[in-house]
């Protein structure tokens, strides 16, 4: 690998962790495959822990039928984990029934996020 190529992908990563941060969304690498339970997570939902709590005590809203669901009382920072199947997506909207700004996440992505102005979620193919 040559110089000038390293120094491209490090600045390409630089950025798009810079990018992450300034929505207020950081993604982690996926810890398993979505064909996988993950920590009680089932393969094919999209997943969210309660507010502040560990992986390990699993999560308390699972969605897996395509449609849109209003959220309520979900504040401060949760662990949002998509572990659907066949490359379907988690949008997170700030409005009710999948309306404003809404942040996509893709098949086996992990976000520790601050559900605060969050008011809906998507489920979608």
């Amino acid at each position: 690998m040559s110089v000038t190529s390293l120094r491209t992908k490090l600045a390409a990563l630089a950025a798009t962790g810079v990018m992450a941060l300034g929505t207020g969304v950081l993604a982690a690498s996926p810890a398993t495959a979505s064909d996988q339970v993950f920590y009680g997570c089932a393969s094919g939902d999209a997943c969210i822990w309660g507010a502040g709590a560990p992986l390990g005590t699993g999560p308390t809203n699972a969605y897996r039928q395509a449609r849109t669901y209003n959220l309520s009382n979900q504040n401060n920072y949760h662990y949002v984990k998509n572990n659907q199947t066949g490359g379907w997506k988690f949008k997170l909207c700030t409005g009710w029934n999948g309306t404003g700004t809404c942040y996509t996440m893709s098949q086996d992505e992990l976000w520790w996020v601050d559900l605060t102005p969050i008011n809906s979620v998507v489920v979608t193919p």
